[in-house]
C-alpha cells in the first residue's frame, strides 16, 4: 500500500523543529525556507512500517510526533538498535549512500513523520548546490555519529557472549 504524502501548511510550528535537526545544522533562515517548500507530511497507525531491512531508501525522515523504533531481524530475532522521538532524523544514511536500508523501522505509537524524498533532495543538486553541499555534510557528520552509537551497541551484544 502506498502512503499518501501531504504538503507542509504550518510553517510555524515546522521551521523551528527543522532548525533543531542535525541535517538541516547551520542553515540560513532563508535556507531553511526553501527545504520547507520541498518537504511532505506523513502519518502512521501505531506497530504499521515505516519501512523493511533491504527495501530502498525512498525518503528522509523527520519524527514530528510520536516515537518510531529502528530494529534488525537477525535469525527471526528483532533487536532493537534505536528509538526516535519528536525533532529526531531517521533514513538519511541509506538515502545517500544509495543502498538498501540495513535495518526496519516500526511506529510504536501513531506518528507524525515529515519527509524529504529522494527526489526533493535530488532537485537541490540542480537548484542550489550550496544548499545540497551543506546537507549532504551534514548528513555525513549524522551518520558518522550514528556510527560511533553503533559501535557501543555493537560492543554490548559482543560482550554478552
Amino acid at each position: 500500500m502506498s502512503k499518501e504524502y501531504l504538503p507542509l501548511l504550518d510553517i510555524e510550528n515546522i521551521l523551528p523543529i527543522l532548525d533543531k535537526i542535525a541535517i538541516f545544522g547551520g542553515l540560513s533562515e532563508k535556507q531553511l525556507y526553501k527545504i520547507f517548500r520541498i518537504l511532505e507530511k506523513t502519518s502512521y497507525k501505531k506497530d504499521e512500517i515505516v519501512f523493511r531491512q533491504g527495501e530502498s531508501p525512498t525518503h528522509i525522515y523527520i519524527v514530528e510526533s510520536g516515537r518510531v523504533r529502528l530494529f534488525i531481524e537477525e535469525d527471526y530475532t528483532p533487536l532493537q538498535l534505536f528509538e526516535f522521538h519528536p525533532g529526531e532524523c531517521f533514513g538519511e544514511s541509506s538515502l545517500i549512500g544509495i543502498m538498501p536500508h540495513t535495518a526496519s523501522a516500526i511506529c510504536i505509537e501513531k506518528t507524525e513523520l515529515i519527509v524529504l524524498s529522494k527526489a526533493a533532495l535530488h532537485s537541490l543538486y540542480k537548484d542550489d548546490i550550496e544548499l545540497f553541499a551543506l546537507i549532504i555534510l551534514n548528513i555525513a557528520r549524522e551518520t558518522c555519529r550514528n556510527l560511533a552509537k553503533t559501535d557501543d551497541i555493537l560492543k554490548h551484544y559482543a560482550l554478552k557472549k
